[in-house]
């Protein structure tokens, strides 16, 4: 392990350059105009993989390539590990409030600032570069790891399920890697164990047949707008519960060791306040922010649109309201059965003087591993050896579908290691990585290989 540590000491300027390389390209999937960005980038990372020692190739799919990369003389008789990671990255609007160009890399002190550089670029190619002083060294890797890149991460991984599909037999592995998130502070690695699932959809609510003049017409018709807004308030309650029936069943309590966990996170209620410029904290009574957060379940409107939205005003009833709406969900939370209860409950709250309509409707179920796990103590090892502190366990609030893709498909578990930042504005203006963190997950990965092989 000396000499790949060493190589990986010597070599940080080296990588530091070659991940600006890989930030340049902007590769966002969810606008079509950048698909031969996406398709550059993709030629970009299956040479870099080659370079490095890497057997690679670029797999095309109904939407955006994935690259697949395998150490080279595989060896029927060691385990095999599979590392994911997506190269596509967020649209960077608004470009007012960057304060650099989003895909012009620049090195503030010990950061990097670039679209992609946190999400999810600088995480993966810190992978790549664990086993790249690996074969440089000529030190046996103790497992074979496969590697799966993919560019539609940022639009819901819609083509990789049918890819892990095809490639079943190529891609079987012991256990799935992840480094696509964070750790809650630079002397705090993590293993998380548990994500959120969601369910999503729009409810749109019709009124009249067309906008109706408010002096006219108001008082005499629903307005589709205050309806909306009525029925959405009646979702939750004073103290933070959902009303929708059943909407808890089967969520599993906080143990004991798991609220022990939650304490040792840093920072308090008040800086949370702060980081978060609001004047109060809200949230279900009787749990910390990091719980809400991360072990609670939510309903939220992520966007009202009605009536007229232009400059100045328009003295309209408007033909008609739309919201959309997320849940997050937690074990052993059922999705589907979530949104149809809540979407019956919804009905019965809609009133008779306008139309109710559900499109958009979408699930992915959450996500639990044991943290006792061979494999999972393996990475709790390996976070020790690379950050030199004891890491903690935690859940994440977020959602990663394709985890549950992996579990069905290649029946596999996720170890999820992230060692992004708290403040790496990920999906933000002024996306940064720590560089410490960049030579931090290296090390995690190279000892992470000793750890599980």
């Amino acid at each position: 392990m000396k000499a790949v540590l060493d190589y990986l000491r010597e070599n940080q300027p080296r990588f530091v350059n070659e991940l600006c390389e890989f930030l340049r390209f902007p590769s966002i999937s969810t606008q079509a105009e950048h698909r031969p960005d996406l398709q550059a980038c993709a030629r970009w990372l299956t040479e870099h993989c080659r370079k490095i020692g890497l057997d690679a190739e670029i797999c095309t799919t109904a939407g955006h390539p994935v690259v697949l990369a395998h150490t080279p003389r595989p060896n029927g008789r060691r385990p095999r590990f599979l590392v994911y990671g997506h190269y596509d990255v967020q649209p960077p609007e608004p470009f007012e409030l960057w304060r650099t160009p989003p895909f012009q890399p620049t090195i503030r002190g010990r950061t990097l600032v670039a679209r992609g550089s946190a999400d999810d670029k600088g995480q993966l190619f810190a992978h790549l570069k664990a086993v790249e002083a690996y074969i440089k060294t000529d030190t046996e890797l103790p497992c074979d790891l496969t590697f799966v890149f993919e560019g539609e991460e940022e639009i819901g991984s819609h083509s990789l399920p049918a890819f892990l599909r095809e490639h079943r037999q190529k891609l079987a592995c012991e256990t799935v890697v992840i480094s696509d998130g964070d750790m809650p502070a630079k002397n705090l690695p993590a293993l998380t164990y548990g994500l959120r699932g969601i369910a999503a959809f729009e409810i749109t609510l019709r009124g009249p047949a067309r906008d109706l003049h408010s002096g006219i017409f108001g008082g005499s018709v629903e307005n589709p707008a205050m309806a909306l807004c009525q029925m959405l308030g009646r979702m939750r309650d004073a103290r933070g519960k959902i009303t929708t029936p059943g909407f808890y069943d089967g969520v599993k309590p906080l143990t004991a060791v798991e609220r022990k966990q939650f304490k040792r996170l840093p920072g308090t209620e008040q800086s949370y306040r702060r980081f978060l410029g609001v004047p109060q904290l809200f949230g279900e009574a009787g749990f910390s922010s990091s719980e809400r957060t991360a072990v609670r379940p939510t309903f939220e409107i992520n966007g009202l649109t009605s009536g007229y939205q232009g400059e100045g005003g328009k003295t309209i009833v408007p033909a008609w309201a739309r919201a959309k709406i997320t849940m997050r969900l937690v074990p052993d939370q059922n999705p589907t059965k979530v949104l149809k209860a809540t979407v019956a409950h919804l009905a019965t709250l809609c009133p008779p003087t306008v139309r109710m309509e559900i499109t958009g409707k979408g699930t992915s179920a959450p996500y639990l591993v044991k943290p006792s796990s061979a494999h999972a103590q393996a990475a709790l090892r390996a976070l020790e050896s690379a950050f030199g502190v004891k890491p903690i366990l935690t859940r994440e609030g977020g959602s990663i579908p394709i985890v549950t893709d992996f579990k069905k498909v290649l029946r596999a578990d996720t170890l999820l290691l992230g060692f992004a930042l708290p403040d790496a504005n990920i999906h933000s203006p002024n996306e940064q990585f720590d560089l410490d963190c960049f030579a931090a997950g290296q090390r995690m990965s190279a000892f992470l290989w000793q750890e599980l092989g």
